[in-house]
């Protein structure tokens, strides 16, 4: 029973996904500060190859060993999980799945050479699951020029993001920086979370301050905040962008709180979010905080340094609680409890999400076969990424995303969540001896629905 009161919590605590492969260390200037890219696809539009009559081969390359292994694993083990899944139904017209994986350890030199031999050598497909700022980042140019069909960027970098581009073969689906940036800041400017009861809009002449880490991440979320901030018309004057690193963030805190700023965005990644949150307890900044979905994780946020004058609000893309989501979860599970992998295995993954995430890239991938196979087409590179520009794509546990019309621009809606804990004296589930004991059960809670930008602006 603890056992099974554990996953209940996990799961509900697995609002949102991570951009699960952003670098906490990497300091570096951003190389994706662009808001939109051309794609420049020479492939021939009825090109096809790892297509046979009994067999589809896609692959990617991931790290499953290192540092980012804790993210890699469980992520191609959903994806693997699926394509059972699939081929034990049968397969897509006729075919199964064969899916070949690379370990780049998370080194864009290894996944650019691992990736090449994924198109040259073993002519997958498709690429499934692209992985990793530095190989996603590295190969864009490489996968365009090539024309091979790329579904789910592991990863939010702004180079992900175009203008319509017909016939794109990049197809990301997790929020891109940039959206995430734009979703943010118009909760910010547009949402009823401010004052003594948390139901008035930010006072009309407050500033706000922007803390961001100099790297991709925070460049590129920052780059968003800019563009929603022109889109609303509000004055630059009302904004201060600082950069942060671990050393300078109490006194980039310190900068806010003397200029009296009404908010905070927070454009960076767990481990910077986790020291600059520390930061403004130490410098007693008490103002609500706005940040990524990426930060959604109740371990970044020391509860005993919480106050609701300082609320945690975070954008998310995925949704367990409404009726489609709990769905979803139940066809989740099914799909985990069906894969080659020990039984202790497929139940951590039940509330894993990088799994999940593995789950969605696997399956939006198998709804353009799927279509493709209803229009009676022969599959090629173009008709499948003609099939999948048809109409927007249902993610699981989520909302949609659309590549109609060439959009390539990721999931672009979001719902809001703000962290919370209760204290519960009780046998704590995350322990495994059963002991009385006091406890603090985190949650991030939905306070506002999956929403796109426009029908944010237009509260």
């Amino acid at each position: 029973m603890k056992k099974l009161v554990l996953f209940v919590l996990t799961m509900m605590a697995a609002f949102t996904l991570t951009a699960c492969v952003a670098d906490t260390t990497a300091t570096a200037t951003t190389t994706t500060t662009a808001t939109t890219t051309t794609v420049t696809t020479s492939g021939a539009a009825a090109y096809v190859q790892g297509v046979t009559d009994t067999t589809i081969t896609v692959g990617n390359t991931a790290a499953v060993s290192g540092y980012f292994a804790s993210v890699g694993i469980p992520f191609n083990d959903a994806i693997k999980a699926v394509f059972k899944q699939v081929n034990d139904a049968g397969g897509i017209d006729g075919r199964t799945i064969n899916f070949i994986t690379y370990d780049d350890q998370f080194n864009a030199e290894l996944g650019v050479t691992d990736t090449e031999t994924l198109v040259e050598d073993d002519e997958v497909f498709a690429l499934v699951g692209h992985f990793g700022t530095p190989t996603v980042g590295a190969t864009l140019g490489y996968i365009q020029e090539k024309g091979v069909p790329m579904v789910y960027a592991a990863t939010g970098i702004n180079s992900l993001y175009f203008a319509e581009t017909v016939g794109n073969p990049i197809m990301a689906v997790q929020p891109i920086y940039l959206t995430d940036g734009r979703i943010m800041t118009a909760r910010v400017f547009k949402e009823a979370l401010f004052g003594a009861t948390n139901d008035a809009l930010l006072d009309s002449t407050a500033k706000v301050g922007v803390l961001y880490t100099n790297d991709d991440v925070g460049n590129s979320i920052k780059a968003g905040v800019e563009i929603e901030m022109a889109s609303l018309g509000i004055e630059s004057s009302r904004i201060l962008y600082i950069p942060v690193t671990a050393d300078t963030a109490v006194s980039a805190v310190s900068i806010l709180k003397s200029v009296n700023v009404g908010a905070v965005i927070l454009a960076m990644n767990q481990a910077p979010f986790a020291y600059t949150l520390n930061a403004m307890y130490d410098q007693s900044l008490e103002v609500p905080v706005f940040t990524s979905y990426v930060n959604a994780d109740v371990t970044a946020v020391d509860h005993l340094k919480y106050s609701e004058s300082r609320a945690i609000y975070t954008n998310a893309w995925v949704d367990l609680y409404s009726d489609k989501g709990q769905a979803d979860v139940v066809e989740f599970i099914a799909c985990m409890d069906q894969a080659d992998l020990p039984e202790a295995t497929r139940n951590a993954y039940k509330g894993n999400s990088f799994a999940i995430a593995g789950y969605i890239a696997a399956t939006v991938f198998v709804e353009g076969l799927k279509r493709v196979a209803a229009n009676g087409e022969d599959l090629t590179w173009a008709s499948y990424i003609a099939a999948m520009e048809e109409t927007p794509i249902s993610i699981p546990m989520g909302g949609t995303v659309d590549f109609t019309g060439g959009k390539r621009w990721g999931i672009a809606s979001m719902s809001l969540l703000k962290y919370g804990f209760t204290t519960i004296v009780g046998d704590n589930p995350a322990t495994t001896d059963v002991v009385e004991t006091s406890y603090a059960s985190e949650t991030f809670t939905k306070v506002r629905e999956i929403e796109t930008i426009l029908e944010i602006e237009a509260k």
